[in-house]
């Protein structure tokens, strides 16, 4: 057909002159990004266990990551973060799923009081069923975990009303539901605390139709409380540890997981335009790298492929602001067992995915 648009190279010309000379870290394939942050945007995030990179390199960078739940100053840093305060903006843990984000954005503007009690351990602790990894050691009693839970909603409030960016990082299709109330689990209940019982507990995949939804909603009650607010959408390229699809294997499950996460973040960027895609999981995942961005498991992405990726975010993001903002801070020399070690600390330490392997 004459006078077409497309003026492509032929694919073999393309990725040898385009993408196959070059190094991994010097592929760029973020095109237009209208997102713009200065290093005095509030940026909050949420998301799966990727997005904890994120939080981190933007904190190190000298930008101001926004954190609305912080703890109690008379805490050392030390403390505070190994209770997870600054892990994510507040401290929600890891929030796998759009269900689940959509739900604590309802609890947090008390729109929703899921009915499943807390779990107790066997030696009588207690843990929220919506946060059941984030307190060391658990909470002493229900009353300390109910206090605890209305300071994070506050705080949840408090972060979507302040902030400048909202980064979600879209990690999961699979997920876990009451049958009584739809509530959203971020793991299995049995896999780290709590009682698996399928007379109440249900397994359910998002489809593409779902994500946007749930989305959708948590888009709308946003922009209501903070109409300045924008949001960066990425997808997690850590693949799935297990799957309760029954009958598929983990390898189809992460591909259809992956598929309908990047097809509704694709959906939501075309329909509102302060809504923006940045392709972290093109990035680790594509071909021109050769799987050098993923550690010896095949599952944890190096700090060789996160570093790429926050190179690419700052330069498009922050338009020359970058320059002016502190370094982040160097790998140490002994660059391989460290950067394995930061790896594993920083994905599969905070990644509650990794107690689904345990349990298994």
């Amino acid at each position: 057909m004459s006078g077409h648009p497309y003026r492509a190279l032929p694919a073999k010309a393309f990725w040898r002159r385009e993408v196959a000379g070059l190094a991994p870290a010097d592929v760029d394939p973020v095109g237009r990004f209208d997102l713009r942050i200065t290093p005095e945007t509030r940026v909050a995030t949420a998301g799966s266990c990727f997005a904890q990179h994120i939080a981190r390199h933007l904190k190190g960078s000298g930008f101001h990551y926004y954190v609305a739940e912080a703890g109690h100053p008379i805490l050392p840093e030390r403390i505070r973060e190994s209770h997870n305060y600054g892990t994510f903006s507040a401290r929600y843990g890891n929030v796998y799923t759009a269900r689940q984000l959509r739900q604590l954005v309802d609890r947090a503007m008390g729109r929703f009081a899921p009915s499943e009690p807390a779990w107790i351990d066997p030696d009588g602790t207690v843990r929220d069923p919506f946060r059941p990894t984030v307190q060391p050691g658990n909470f002493v009693s229900v009353a300390e975990m109910e206090i605890d839970r209305r300071q994070h909603l506050a705080a949840v409030r408090r972060m979507l009303t302040d902030l400048d960016v909202f980064v979600f990082t879209l990690g999961l299709t699979e997920g876990w539901l009451s049958r009584e109330d739809g509530a959203a689990f971020p793991l299995c209940p049995g896999v780290e605390g709590g009682t698996f019982d399928p007379a109440r507990h249900v397994f359910h995949n998002q489809t593409v139709a779902e994500v946007v939804e749930d989305m959708e909603a948590v888009l709308a009650t946003l922009r209501a409380v903070n109409p300045r607010a924008q949001v960066c959408l990425t997808v997690s390229p850590v693949p799935l540890m297990a799957t309760a699809v029954p009958g598929q294997h983990v390898l189809s499950a992460t591909t259809y997981s992956k598929s309908v996460l990047r097809v509704a973040a694709q959906e939501l960027t075309d329909s509102h335009a302060f809504v923006h895609y940045f392709p972290s999981y093109e990035i680790i995942t594509g071909a021109f790298n050769r799987g050098r961005y993923f550690a010896e498991d095949l599952r944890n992405v190096t700090e060789e492929g996160v570093g790429h990726v926050m190179r690419l975010f700052l330069a498009h993001a922050t338009v020359g602001e970058v320059a002016r903002a502190r370094p982040a801070p160097p790998a140490r020399e002994d660059a391989a067992e460290h950067l394995l070690a930061q790896a594993a600390r920083f994905v599969e330490v905070e990644c509650d995915e990794v107690a689904l392997d345990r349990g298994s």
